[in-house]
C-alpha cells in the first residue's frame, strides 16, 4: 500500500468528516440539552461513521480507532485514529478552530495525518517522507533564535494538573510570554506548521488528540515529542511540545522542567 493512497484516501475522509459537521456549525441549540441531541454530540458521530464507511468498504483490514465508537482491529499492523470535532468546546462557542483529526499508524507510529478545519475549509496534511501541506501548498515551521523570542500556544490552563501548570508557567515566564495564545486545540499545531506560531505544549492528551499533529509538525521541519523529550507514539501518555524549530527543544524542555 502507496502511502500516496493512503494520503487520497485520508483526504476523502476529511471531506466526508466535513460535509457531515458543517450543518450544524453556529446551528442554533440550547446549551442546556447537553444530552445525546446537542448538535456537537450528532455532528461528532455523523462525521465518525462518514468515516468508518469510508474506511469499511476500502480498507476492511485496518484498524480503526475512533474517540466516538471505539476500538475496531486493534491489534492490526495500521491502524486509522480519528478525531471527528477535536475542540469541541470551540465548536460550541462557534469559533472556527475546531477540526477534525485523521491519523494513520503503522505498528504504532504516525505516518499520515490530517487537520482539517471543514468550515473555513482548511486542511493540513503530512506523512512520512512528504512535506507538509496547507490546502495543497507546501509550508515550512519558522526558526527561532531565542527562547524568549518564540510564541507559545496551549488550548487553556484548565487542561492542566496543579503540577503540570507550574512546569508550563516555568517555561511560559520564559518565551515571548505578551505574544501567548490561549485556545486553539488542533488548530495551533497546523499554524506551527505553517510558521506563525513557535511552541504548543499541552498535556494529558489522547491518541486520537495527537497523533495526526505529528506528521504535520514534523513534514513542516518542527519537531513533537513529550515532556522529556521522547517521541510520541500509540503508547505515549500525552504530555506534548511541539517546535518549529527542533534547535530550540533542548532550551524548552530544560525550562520545562525547571521544577523539578
Amino acid at each position: 500500500m502507496k502511502l500516496t493512497d493512503d494520503m487520497a484516501l485520508a483526504a476523502r475522509l476529511a471531506d466526508a468528516a466535513g460535509a457531515a459537521i458543517r450543518p450544524f456549525f453556529r446551528a442554533p441549540f440550547d446549551h442546556e440539552a447537553k444530552g445525546d441531541a446537542s448538535p456537537v454530540t450528532e455532528a461528532d458521530r455523523a462525521a465518525e461513521l462518514a468515516m468508518r464507511d469510508i474506511l469499511a468498504k476500502e480498507r476492511p483490514d485496518d484498524g480503526i480507532i475512533g474517540e466516538e465508537f471505539g476500538t475496531e482491529r486493534g491489534q492490526a499492523k495500521r491502524i486509522w485514529v480519528l478525531d471527528p470535532i477535536d475542540g469541541t468546546t470551540s465548536f460550541m462557542a462557534g469559533k472556527p478552530t475546531f477540526g477534525t483529526l485523521i491519523a494513520l499508524l503503522v505498528d504504532g507510529w504516525p505516518v499520515l495525518g490530517v487537520i482539517d478545519q471543514p468550515t473555513n475549509r482548511e486542511r493540513w496534511v503530512g506523512a512520512a517522507g512528504h512535506g507538509t501541506t496547507f490546502n495543497g501548498q507546501p509550508v515550512r515551521a519558522r526558526t527561532a533564535r531565542a527562547l524568549d523570542e518564540m510564541s507559545l500556544a496551549t488550548t487553556g490552563p484548565q487542561y492542566f494538573s496543579e503540577h503540570e501548570g507550574e512546569h508550563f508557567m516555568g517555561l511560559a515566564a520564559k518565551t515571548a510570554h505578551k505574544r501567548m495564545i490561549f485556545g486553539g486545540d488542533c488548530y495551533n499545531y497546523g499554524l506551527l506548521a505553517s510558521g506563525f506560531i513557535d511552541l504548543v505544549v499541552e498535556a494529558g492528551l489522547q491518541l486520537h488528540d495527537f497523533a495526526a499533529l505529528v506528521p504535520i509538525v514534523e513534514g513542516a521541519g518542527g519537531m513533537m515529542c513529550d515532556w522529556n523529550g521522547e517521541p510520541l507514539d500509540a503508547d505515549s501518555k500525552g504530555d506534548v511540545i511541539a517546535c518549529g524549530d527542533p534547535a530550540r527543544i533542548d532550551d524548552v524542555l530544560e525550562a520545562l522542567a525547571c521544577h523539578h
